[in-house]
């Protein structure tokens, strides 16, 4: 694929900054129930707080995977007119839409260094367009 029609690292993280106000946003909301539920923030187990992250990263997940698998686009992603693709061009399906996830996941971990792999590139690809077989593209 034609390096020119690759989303930038600037781009990217410009999506990512609209993207992470609606995932706070959402989190919160999807957050309280539980909370209600199980009485508050009061002495919880590690069963307990580990549960709710994980319940977290599922809500997390659906919001992006739902966005990628259909339609390609997060709102963030809209904003900054930029849209995921296979390698081949086609829409990405729910199993690339996990591995991208859990190893975007990664990058962020490692200090950013999965997205920095973007700048030494050739196709501009991060570690999870490599490991997911997947890509950012500009529209527009």
């Amino acid at each position: 694929m034609d390096p020119t029609q690759s989303a930038g690292l600037g781009r990217r993280l410009l999506a990512i900054v609209y993207d992470a106000i609606i995932v706070l946003a959402l989190l919160f909301v999807a957050s309280v129930p539980v909370v209600v539920l199980t009485g508050g923030p009061v002495e919880q187990s590690l069963l307990y707080r580990s549960s709710l992250q994980i319940y977290e990263l599922l809500v997390a997940f659906a919001f992006f995977g739902g966005f990628w698998h259909h339609g390609g686009q997060t709102l963030g992603m809209r904003a900054w007119r930029i849209r995921i693709v296979r390698d081949d061009g086609t829409a990405i399906g729910w199993r690339d839409a996990a591995v991208r996830f859990l190893v975007a996941i990664v990058s962020w971990a490692v200090f950013g260094f999965g997205f920095l792999w973007s700048l030494v590139d050739a196709e501009r690809r991060t570690w999870h367009d490599i490991a997911s077989n997947t890509r950012l593209i500009r529209t527009g």
